[in-house]
């Protein structure tokens, strides 16, 4: 078993489950938190999680099959994606793929909201593809809502990430997710104004 990743809430480990090399996830206790509340924090947690993962896979946007689930310990075991990360990727390939990718980026997004899903970590680092197909990983930070502030804040994050990764094509990445998004969801506009509203607050926190 091998760490890949040490977060604030959580360790990702590389490991092998039934023959199978898989990603284990691990929600690690808080040692400032009263025991009882972060065990019930920490299941709570899983368990929505592992309703995120799958329910995002029912409406059509693909994300890590669920393998096995240790309620008790706060463990989740699940595929791993072998493929490359749309961090990487979008700065090695050309116009045309850049379009693909992210007009089905937009459109994964719009399946999600338009079902009360939230990532609630929409960056690059989270997207990988994989035989030619995009997966969205790691929604330890989502939830269920169908309030618009809440999907402005999660596209606007996307939107945030771009511009500090990939700057030099966000104004290009950010019209095909866009376009993607509007096909997929009815509410698209609103989000979008929403978003525009949460960049004045921010300017205006700034000042």
């Amino acid at each position: 078993m091998k760490i890949i990743y040490r977060g604030a809430e959580s360790i990702i480990y590389l490991d092998e489950f039934e023959g199978e090399e898989v990603i284990l996830k691990e929600r690690i206790k808080k040692g400032y938190r009263i025991e009882q509340i972060d065990k019930e924090l920490r299941k709570v947690r899983t368990r929505k999680e592992v309703k995120l993962l799958t329910e995002a896979r029912k409406v059509g946007v693909l994300t890590p099959r669920i393998l096995h689930v240790d309620y008790v310990n706060y463990k989740i075991i699940m595929e791993s994606i072998a493929g490359k990360r749309i961090k990487e990727l979008l700065n090695e390939v050309d116009e045309k793929t850049i379009t693909r990718i992210c007009l089905e980026i937009g459109r994964a997004i719009g399946k999600l909201h338009a079902r009360g899903i939230v990532h609630g970590d929409l960056t690059t680092s989270n997207m990988i593809l994989k035989d030619d197909e995009i997966y969205f990983i790691d929604f330890g930070l989502g939830d269920f809502s169908s309030r618009i502030e809440d999907q402005g804040v999660d596209l606007n994050l996307l939107y945030e990430a771009l511009r500090s990764t990939h700057f030099k094509i966000l104004n290009f990445c950010w019209s095909r997710i866009v376009e993607g998004y509007k096909k997929e969801y009815q509410k698209a506009g609103e989000v979008l104004k929403k978003i525009e509203e949460i960049e004045k607050r921010a300017r205006y926190m700034e000042r």
